[in-house]
């Protein structure tokens, strides 16, 4: 095996669990400098040495911060690439900004715009997702200045003369045939039009009319979306607005698992019903069908440190309850083990050390066929103890490795360019929603370096394979 392929398959999967992870956001240990400088040295260093590879993780879990500094990256260096790789980078990039929310796509227009990359590539890109979005009126109106900076960046003229008078010239028209155009004008004026837009440009309106915030909520929550019911719902029903509410078993599984954490223990002890069927019902959804992990062992980090950070509140320990929900659902003999000792799940909060050797040792002796671990890393009593026990379990106890052991670190540690690892002979992998837990696992097989590049490089051949066929079924 020659060894550049060896390194090449070990930078890969150091981006890739980069890219699963980092936000370039404060994190428990490491400050959003350090975290923006690191992510930008791996950035960089993957397109210069491995843009094919680079590329081809547009297709991998990754968060969408790093999907779009990947786009930005490869259409800032279209001239170094070759024309096949332009035409596979393009696929992948239409692809996966078709994922991506719009917000965050206008966003990264705006930032090719401040960087002043306006290659033909470029303009093509960005034409042909604006001309592929299901409602140009309905973005014209939330996202205006974001249409309106991309039609110019790119040089394109608006789908409709009409769609083009509302973005630069609203005051041409003392009416229009839009509907929806026809409401943001009467909203200037008229207190009733405001709850025919969405909500969050009614609440631009809303501000400007004077009118109470709570009735505001109350009438318009008809026009939220689920997950903007969801972030309203506990200020909502502070100020009476119970018409806020949102059906939780319709929330994706890691965003309930957030929402259920930032709740009171009193409340979640008095809803604990609802909640917990809303986490298993997410939960199954999750597994797409899929069952049958046998006997499954899961070691879960609610120490001092899941609490994350400021910018990332509880998310550690989020993705820590959402595994667990997803877990057991996938097992058939399931023994969820927190670092604190707890046994009550929906209660857990961020509290204490780590002592993950003691929880890794009670997870071995339930004799499962796989065990979980999912936290940051940071075994801190007594430390290194985790370490000397998978040490010890691998190599006399379980040469063979009848266990399947698995280390989901959902942290991204700065200073080492890389998740935090537990053990060199026990795999890690970022994660950073637990809905790619089982993907993740998958993945993990190729850390401890006992499969080769050239597997790994078919593993991302496949998953490509899979992302761009997914794009080209929903046309």
């Amino acid at each position: 095996m020659r060894a550049e392929g060896l390194i090449a398959a070990e930078d890969v999967l150091l981006f890739a669990n980069a890219a699963i992870t980092s936000t370039a956001q404060r994190e428990f240990h490491s400050d959003a400098y350090e975290q923006h400088l690191s992510l930008a040295f791996l950035h960089a260093y993957m397109i210069g040495n491995y843009r094919d590879l680079y590329a081809a993780t547009l297709a991998l879990d990754i968060n969408d911060h790093n999907a779009a500094l990947i786009v930005r990256r490869l259409l800032e260096t279209s001239a170094e690439a070759t024309a096949e790789q332009r035409h596979t980078e393009g696929r992948l990039i239409a692809r996966r900004l078709a994922a991506l929310p719009p917000q965050r796509v206008y966003a990264l227009f705006a930032a090719l715009r401040r960087a002043k990359v306006n290659n033909r590539r470029t303009r093509a890109i960005m034409r042909d997702w604006l001309a592929a979005r299901p409602d140009p009126a309905f973005d014209a109106v939330k996202y205006r200045n974001g249409v309106k900076k991309a039609l110019r960046h790119a040089h394109l003229p608006a789908l409709e003369k009409e769609l083009g008078d509302f973005l630069f010239a609203p005051r041409a028209r003392r009416q229009y045939g839009t509907p929806l155009l026809e409401t943001w004008r009467r909203a200037h004026y008229e207190q009733a039009a405001v709850y025919e837009l969405p909500f969050t440009v009614a609440e631009g309106f809303a501000a400007r009319h004077g009118m109470n915030r709570a009735a505001f909520l109350e009438r318009i929550a008809p026009r939220m979306t689920r997950l903007e019911r969801l972030r309203l719902q506990g200020s909502a029903r502070e100020r009476g607005a119970k018409a806020v509410a949102t059906d939780l078993t319709r929330v994706p599984l890691t965003r309930l698992a957030t929402y259920v954490l930032g709740l009171s223990l009193d409340e979640r002890s008095e809803r604990r019903e609802e909640l917990t069927t809303a986490l298993r019902v997410a939960a199954h959804r999750a597994t797409g069908g899929e069952r049958g992990w046998g006997r499954v062992a899961a070691v879960l980090d609610d120490s001092f440190s899941a609490y994350g950070s400021g910018q990332k509140r509880r998310r550690p320990l989020a993705v820590a309850l959402a595994a667990h929900y997803l877990l057991e659902a996938l097992a058939d003999t399931y023994t969820p083990l927190w670092t604190s000792g707890r046994r009550d799940a929906l209660l857990a909060f961020p509290h204490g050390s780590t002592p993950l050797g003691e929880r890794i040792l009670d997870a071995l002796e339930t004799g499962p066929d796989r065990l979980l671990i999912v936290s940051d890393g940071w075994d801190n009593a007594p430390p290194g103890l985790a370490a000397e026990v998978l040490r010890v379990w691998r190599t006399r106890l379980d040469p063979d490795g009848r266990v399947s052991v698995v280390h989901l670190n959902p942290v991204y540690d700065a200073d080492g360019f890389d998740v935090r690892r537990l053990a060199p002979d026990v795999p890690t992998v970022g994660i950073r929603d637990a809905e790619d837990l089982p993907s993740l696992v998958g993945l993990a097989q190729f850390a401890t370096g006992r499969t080769g590049p050239a597997e790994l490089r078919a593993h991302l051949d496949s998953r490509v394979a899979a992302f761009l066929t997914t794009s080209e079924e929903a046309r």
